[in-house]
C-alpha cells in the first residue's frame, strides 16, 4: 500500500451511505408525534432515537445521522446563531483602528506578596498595534512612579498617540474632586498624548494587557521564588525583554513620535489638549465623568460612549459606539466646559 500513488484519486468514497428515504419519513413522522403529542415536549435527535429503539423499529440511526436527516429535510426550529466579525483593534479610537495611531495601554497588578510580607505591585504596560511591552515590579505602585516610568519608557522608545488606563486613582486623580486633572494625565497632555480611560468593569478594553498580566503572572511570578525586590525586577526584565526580542519586527513597523529633546513636566501649568472617556450611559441616558453628571441622549441608555474632553476649545463632544457597527459613531451631545484654574497640589 505504500507503494501506491493516491495524488490522483478523489478524497471521498466511491459509494456513500445514505440514510434510505423510508427511514428518514419515519423520522419525520416521529418527530411531529413526538413534538405535539410527547408528554415531555422533547422532540429532537436524542428523543426520536430514544422512541425509536422503544418501538423496535428495525433500523435505529445514530443521533448524528437523525441531526443531518432533520438538516436536511428542513425540519430544524432553531435558528442558527449570527456570528459578526469582531471590531478592529482600537475600533472606538479611529485614528487608531484605521492603523494612522497607537495606542499604549498601561495598568497594575496587584495583591502580590513576597515570603515575608513584602508587598508587589507591578505596572505593565503594553502597545496595542506595535506589541511593545512594558513592565516594572516593585513596591505599591504610585502617581509618582507611574509618572517616572512612563518618561523612561517613552524617552526611550517614543511617544505613542493615545495613552491607554483605567480609572485607578494612580492614573485618574482622587474622585471625589470634581475637575481632577491627575498627574498622569498632565504628563500626557504637556507631551501631546491623549490619556484615554476605559469604562467602569468593562476589562475587554484593556484585553491585550490582560493577557500580558496573565502571561507576566504565569511566567514570571508564578515559575520562581523571589528573595527580595531586586531578585523580581531582575527576572521581570529579563521576561519583558525576551518579549521584546520577539516582536522586534512587528515593534519596529510601527512609527512612534520622537521624545522632545528639551522638556520638563511643569505640573502648575495650565492643561491644554483632549482627555477622552470611555463610558457606559446610565437608564436615563447621562454618563459621569470629571466629578459631574452629563446628559448624552434620553434614547442612548446602557449603551457605550466616547466623551472627549477638549481643553482648548472648552467643550465635551459624546459620541456613539457600537460593536456591531464600529465604523458608524455619530455625535450625540456637545457639552461646554470649562476646566477652572487653580494651583495643582504636588
Amino acid at each position: 500500500m505504500d507503494r501506491v500513488d493516491w495524488s490522483t484519486r478523489p478524497p471521498i468514497p466511491h459509494r456513500t451511505g445514505r440514510t434510505p428515504t423510508e427511514v428518514e419519513d419515519l423520522i419525520l413522522a416521529v418527530r411531529h408525534e413526538l413534538k405535539y403529542d410527547s408528554i415531555l415536549g422533547e422532540f429532537g435527535a436524542p428523543a426520536i432515537q430514544r422512541e425509536l429503539r422503544d418501538r423496535t423499529a428495525p433500523v435505529v440511526p445514530s443521533v448524528a445521522t437523525i441531526g443531518r436527516v432533520l438538516e436536511r429535510r428542513g425540519a430544524l426550529d432553531g435558528q442558527r446563531r449570527v456570528r459578526r466579525p469582531p471590531p478592529p483593534r482600537g475600533w472606538y479610537l479611529p485614528e487608531v483602528a484605521a492603523g494612522h495611531a497607537e495606542l499604549d495601554s498601561f495598568d497594575v497588578i496587584e495583591g502580590l506578596v513576597i515570603q515575608g510580607g513584602l508587598p508587589v505591585e507591578v505596572l505593565t504596560g503594553i502597545s496595542l498595534l506595535g506589541g511593545l511591552s512594558a513592565g516594572w515590579a516593585g513596591p505599591p505602585v504610585t502617581a509618582r512612579l507611574v509618572v517616572d516610568r512612563l518618561t523612561g519608557h517613552w524617552r526611550a522608545h517614543g511617544l505613542p498617540a493615545y495613552a491607554q488606563f483605567d480609572n485607578d486613582t494612580c492614573f485618574q486623580g482622587a474622585h471625589q474632586h470634581p475637575d481632577c486633572i491627575s498627574r498622569v494625565m498632565r504628563l500626557c497632555l504637556s507631551l501631546g498624548v491623549v490619556p484615554v480611560f476605559t469604562p467602569v468593569q468593562e476589562p475587554s478594553f484593556q484585553a491585550a494587557l490582560e493577557n500580558l498580566n496573565g502571561l507576566w503572572q504565569k511566567k514570571v511570578w508564578g515559575r520562581v521564588h523571589f528573595q527580595g525586590y531586586e531578585d523580581l525586577r531582575q527576572r521581570s526584565d529579563a521576561y519583558i525583554h525576551a518579549r521584546r526580542q520577539r516582536a522586534a519586527a512587528r515593534i519596529e513597523s510601527i512609527a512612534r513620535r520622537p521624545f522632545p529633546t528639551r522638556w520638563a513636566l511643569d505640573l502648575q501649568r495650565h492643561p491644554g489638549g483632549r482627555i477622552i472617556f470611555l463610558r457606559r450611559t446610565t437608564a436615563t441616558g447621562s454618563v459621569s465623568l470629571l466629578g459631574h453628571v452629563l446628559s448624552v441622549h434620553p434614547h442612548w441608555t446602557h449603551r457605550l460612549v466616547r466623551c472627549e474632553v477638549d481643553l482648548d476649545t472648552e467643550r465635551i463632544s459624546m459620541f456613539a459606539l457600537r460593536r456591531r457597527d464600529p465604523h458608524d459613531q455619530p455625535l450625540l451631545r456637545v457639552h461646554p466646559y470649562v476646566l477652572p484654574r487653580r494651583r495643582f497640589a504636588e
